[in-house]
């Protein structure tokens, strides 16, 4: 890819993989890396599970797979106006809710306090065990032996006891350095998604309304000059052509203010990258803008009552699978049986993170509910 900036990821310059391959031929390392993720049963399984609506709740909301998409189209997009590596940023973004639990965040929390006396539960760290380790598709490694840029880049935070566990690739947060630029990319692109499309979503859902998002400074400006362009157009329209109004301002202001970071701080090579400030990110304004927005979605949809009485249910659905299988393993399919005799709790974490909504509820079915079979 000649038309990187040399402050870039390539195959050049990557630290490589764990087990040692050959080269792909037709194709770069990161295309590779990207294609591996696409192909993972992990990936599959996005589909059914939730971004903020469980998944049975209509068939139009966004799914971890759909959000995914989109913020790997975000980032490409981005990164080639800044000279990046865009397979690369597909791959992390791709991969990067590869470890969430069914029920989004809810189910994360619930996880999480089930794992308390074990070592918590990090969807970030669980996103990269996938890719490392609980993947089974080749022959010669567990996992999908992927570049050490593209794993950094799942690891979008860690805390520095797990970090200490990691080897090379949570060496960063011991020592306060910062990842690729791909990476700070990958992350930008998967705030700008969420924080647009659940707008969308939740005004599809009736959660919010367009009088409530009038209050929000960057939806209410982009609304006055969609409808001042369009003054005839009306519904879902006027909606995706303010949410898409939106994303091209902030997208655009990213790729300015980072474009200016990277020359002000004066970067040469991916080492300058590592040890300098996180140079990716948004203007003070629109910082502002975002974080009203974020703030916002927070408020009146995320803390929704009725967003807030399917998570209390899936909390619920969480902690009494954990609770069942800690007390007798042998609740568990023979092959997590066996994974429990070498990761202990660590293998139930895996087996109820990898579910998807929709067979958790089944497993929770089959587990407390009277006539319910195998």
């Amino acid at each position: 890819m000649s038309n990187l900036a040399s402050y870039a990821v390539s195959d050049c310059n990557t630290r490589g993989r764990v087990y040692n391959e050959v080269p792909p031929t037709g194709r770069s390392e990161f295309q590779r890396d990207r294609d591996r993720i696409i192909h993972s049963k992990a990936f599959r399984r996005l589909e059914y599970k939730t971004q903020v609506f469980v998944n049975h709740e209509g068939d139009l909301f966004r799914t971890r797979l759909t959000h995914s998409l989109e913020v790997a189209q975000i980032g490409r997009s981005i990164a080639r106006n800044l000279g990046l590596n865009e397979d690369l940023v597909e791959a992390i973004t791709l991969a990067h809710d590869l470890g969430h639990t069914p029920f989004g965040h809810a189910g994360q929390d619930a996880l999480n306090q089930c794992m308390k006396e074990h070592g918590g539960f990090e969807h970030n760290l669980q996103s990269l065990r996938v890719v490392d380790i609980l993947e089974e598709r080749y022959a010669a490694f567990d996992g999908l032996n992927l570049c050490f840029e593209t794993r950094a880049g799942i690891l979008k935070h860690v805390s520095k006891k797990n970090a200490r566990t990691l080897g090379a690739v949570g060496e960063r947060f011991i020592q306060n350095q910062r990842p690729s630029l791909e990476a700070q990319l990958a992350n930008f692109a998967d705030e700008i998604a969420y924080n647009n499309h659940d707008v969308d979503d939740g005004l599809r859902s009736g959660l919010i309304d367009l009088e409530q998002l009038q209050q929000v400074g960057i939806f209410s400006r982009h609304w006055q000059v969609v409808t001042q362009k369009y003054p005839t157009l009306t519904g879902r329209r006027l909606v995706h052509e303010t949410v898409r109004a939106m994303i091209n301002t902030v997208a655009t202001d990213l790729t300015e203010h980072s474009t200016q970071n990277i020359k002000t701080a004066q970067i040469n090579d991916l080492t300058d990258v590592y040890t300098a400030p996180t140079l990716i990110g948004f203007s003070p304004g629109i910082k502002k803008e975002q974080q009203e927005l974020k703030k916002f979605l927070n408020e009146n949809l995320y803390l929704h009552f009725r967003v807030m009485r399917m998570s209390n249910k899936a909390s619920h659905i969480i902690q009494r699978l954990f609770d069942a299988f800690s007390s007798n393993v042998r609740l568990l399919p023979n092959k997590h049986q066996q994974k429990f005799k070498h990761y202990g709790y660590q293998a139930i974490a895996d087996y109820i993170a990898g579910m998807t909504d929709r067979y958790a509820i089944k497993e929770y079915q089959r587990l407390f509910a009277i006539g319910q079979s195998d």
